[in-house]
């Protein structure tokens, strides 16, 4: 169930986390990343965040592997930048959508040009 406290959380850490994938530097995440959604349970306990990248799989899964490497430092930052008196726990989780979108639209470009 969510309270207005666990909204009002889980947009600052939306906003606070993709400042923060900015200034992360590892290697392994690359393409286009971005903070779709995060769900904070009531008591702002655990978060799940999902993600989007930009990508082929590979890139997915090896951004989607130095972010859940990273959590401890994440959590830390975020709890730093938000002064919640506990660190939420987190998990990542791969959103597809947009991606889903882009295939849709480049399918419904080909179908008005009468390509398909």
């Amino acid at each position: 169930m969510s309270t207005p406290r666990s909204l009002r959380v889980s947009q600052s850490v939306k906003r606070e986390l993709s400042s923060l994938m900015r200034d992360l530097k590892d290697d392994r995440i690359a393409g286009i990343v971005s903070v779709v959604d995060v769900e904070m349970t009531g008591d702002c306990r655990s978060a799940r965040i999902y993600i989007s990248v930009f990508g082929d799989e590979e890139t997915q899964k090896n951004t989607l592997a130095a972010l859940t490497d990273r959590q401890g430092f994440i959590r830390g930052e975020l709890c730093r930048r938000l002064s919640l008196r506990f660190a939420p726990e987190i998990q990542f989780r791969l959103d597809t959508s947009l991606e889903r979108g882009s295939r849709v639209t480049d399918i419904i470009s080909k179908i008005s040009r009468g390509e398909l």
